[in-house]
């Protein structure tokens, strides 16, 4: 297959990149001309949260790379691959109003060819919340974050913390493969209302938007009831309950509540200094996931 063309865009010479080994020969040059490299990895259909992404990214490296890629690996057989939302053409708009320099959009027969059969797997940190109720969804994680890794070369590399199991999840992966890049977590960007941004939210009908809210109305009345000295979990985690209940009633259906120990996601019935209140909930037919952190050094 003869490599794709770098295509520019006119207003900051954006190019945009779709074969696998021309990504990885510009990486390679681009270092050996000294620069420095940051990547933001996507699935596309790009929101405010993506954005700030790219903005942390572009004062931290000579070159912005974004990946956009829809990872089938990730996904469950009876997930959303097949509807996920997709809008290339957009995202190439965002990706240009942010200052970003590449964009790397590879077809998947060009990431996953006939013959491949090479996995990476994370396996503690990966057990519980999300992992629990999505078998293999974090092998597809860490299979195509390292690939990405091994093309772009970044020499730092950004993720929300909204996901914050697979912000976890790919930290231990670059400190267990010894992987020369900076792993760097920016924090959750959210509507004017509280919902925390997502490509997922336009699958939601005005009423289920409505009742999504809960899920961070409940996470901010935990989060306050800690500021205030409540320490035990049980009670924080019935707190994200009421207000779910109060709010949502039965539209919004918990698939899991946790608080974990921020490094290790280990669940914990007391907190000390620091955790993560993590949930997923369905709304819908939609999944959503939401996090905050606690800190007794913020409150």
């Amino acid at each position: 297959m003869e490599p794709s063309p770098l295509k520019n865009t006119a207003l900051n010479d954006m190019k945009i990149i779709k074969d696998p080994r021309q990504m990885q020969e510009y990486a390679l040059a681009r270092r050996v001309e000294g620069k420095t490299i940051a990547l933001v990895p996507t699935m596309g259909y790009l929101h405010q949260g993506h954005v700030s992404l790219m903005e942390h990214a572009r004062p931290a490296a000579d070159l912005v790379i974004v990946s956009i890629f829809v990872n089938p690996l990730q996904f469950g057989p009876r997930e959303d691959l097949d509807v996920y939302p997709r809008d290339f053409e957009g995202d190439c708009r965002t990706c240009e109003q942010a200052g970003v320099d590449v964009i790397f959009a590879p077809q998947m027969s060009d990431i996953y060819p006939p013959e491949f059969q090479t996995e990476v797997s994370v396996s503690e940190v990966t057990r519980g919340l999300c992992g629990a109720h999505r078998p293999g969804h974090f092998n597809g994680v860490t299979t195509v974050v390292a690939k990405l890794f091994n093309l772009a070369l970044p020499h730092k590399a950004f993720f929300g913390e909204k996901d914050y199991q697979q912000l976890v999840t790919i930290k231990r992966m670059v400190e267990d493969l010894n992987f020369p890049i900076e792993i760097i977590g920016v924090p959750i960007v959210r509507e004017d209302d509280g919902l925390a941004m997502s490509s997922r939210n336009a699958y939601l009908s005005p009423a289920e938007r409505e009742a999504a809210l809960s899920l961070s109305h409940g996470l901010f009345r935990a989060r306050e009831l800690f500021e205030q000295g409540e320490k035990r979990s049980p009670i924080l985690q019935q707190a994200v309950r009421e207000a779910i209940r109060e709010h949502a009633g039965q539209s919004c259906q918990l698939e899991y509540l946790a608080i974990c120990d921020p490094d290790s996601l280990e669940e914990i019935e007391q907190v000390e200094k620091q955790a993560v209140i993590a949930l997923a909930a369905r709304v819908g037919k939609t999944r959503l996931i939401d996090n905050t952190l606690l800190s007794r050094e913020s409150s």
